[in-house]
C-alpha cells in the first residue's frame, strides 16, 4: 500500500489544520466564540466541542479583557499549566499558578481526607487575586469552587473554564458550574482533559495578545 503524505512547510501546518477544521464543522460557529472552539478541535481532533462547548454570556470576551488588565491563571493540574503560553501571559501581566505540589496543600488534603485538587482551590481563592481558574481534570477542584461561591469566599472569578474528563461526579461537577453568576466556559458531559484546559486558555491569550497589538 502507497501512502502519500500532504507536502506542508512546519510553519503552515497549523493554517492547513483550522482550514481543514472549518471546512469539515457541520454547523457555523458563534464569531465570538469561534477561536475558542478551533482551538479545543485542533488539540484534540474531537469535533463534538464544536456542541458540547458552552458559554455563560459574553465569557470569551470577558476572559479577554481580563487578561488585557493583567488577570492571572489557576490551574488544577501540572500538565495544563505546563501546556499554557507562559510568555504571552507575563507580557499581559498575569502568572500562572498551581498548587497541587504545594506541601501545605498535600498536608491539608491528607488531614482533611479531602482532594488535593480541593483544597489547591482554597489556597487561590485566599490570594485574593483576580483569577481565571482552569480546570481539566478534577471535578472536585469545580465542586470546591461552587461551594466557595455559594458561600461568599470566592472572590469573583475572571472566569471558571470547566472542562475535566472522566466518570465519577464529572458531569455534575460541570453543571453545578454552570448555575453560577459568573462567566464560564464548561465542556458539558465527560469529556475534557488538562490539555482542553490549557488551549481554552491558549486562545484567549492569543486573542488578547491581538487586541493589545491593534
Amino acid at each position: 500500500m502507497k501512502i502519500e503524505l500532504a507536502r506542508v512547510a512546519p510553519a503552515d501546518i497549523e493554517a492547513r489544520s483550522m482550514e481543514i477544521i472549518r471546512s469539515e464543522l457541520k454547523t457555523p460557529l458563534d464569531p465570538e466564540n469561534e477561536a475558542v472552539i478551533l482551538r479545543a478541535i485542533h488539540t484534540t481532533a474531537d469535533f463534538d466541542y464544536a456542541e458540547t462547548l458552552t458559554f455563560s454570556p459574553g465569557a470569551v470576551r470577558k476572559g479577554v479583557e481580563a487578561l488585557l488588565h493583567g488577570a492571572s491563571v489557576v490551574t488544577d493540574t501540572t500538565m495544563a499549566l505546563s501546556g499554557i503560553n507562559k510568555r504571552v501571559l507575563h507580557k499581559l501581566g498575569g502568572e500562572a499558578y498551581n498548587f497541587i505540589a504545594d506541601p501545605e496543600v498535600a498536608q491539608a488534603a491528607k488531614d482533611r481526607g479531602v482532594t488535593r485538587a480541593t483544597v489547591s482551590m482554597e489556597h487561590a481563592a485566599a490570594l485574593g487575586k483576580h483569577l481565571i481558574y482552569a480546570i481539566g481534570n478534577a471535578p472536585t477542584a469545580l465542586v470546591r469552587l461552587y461551594e466557595l461561591w455559594r458561600e461568599g469566599q470566592l472572590p469573583e472569578p475572571a472566569l471558571i473554564i470547566g472542562v475535566p474528563v472522566g466518570f465519577v461526579n464529572v458531569v455534575e461537577a460541570k453543571e453545578l458550574i454552570c448555575t453560577m453568576d459568573c462567566p464560564y466556559i464548561v465542556a458539558r458531559g465527560r469529556k475534557g482533559g488538562s490539555n482542553l484546559a490549557a488551549a481554552i486558555v491558549n486562545a484567549l491569550l492569543y486573542t488578547a495578545s491581538k487586541n493589545e497589538r491593534e
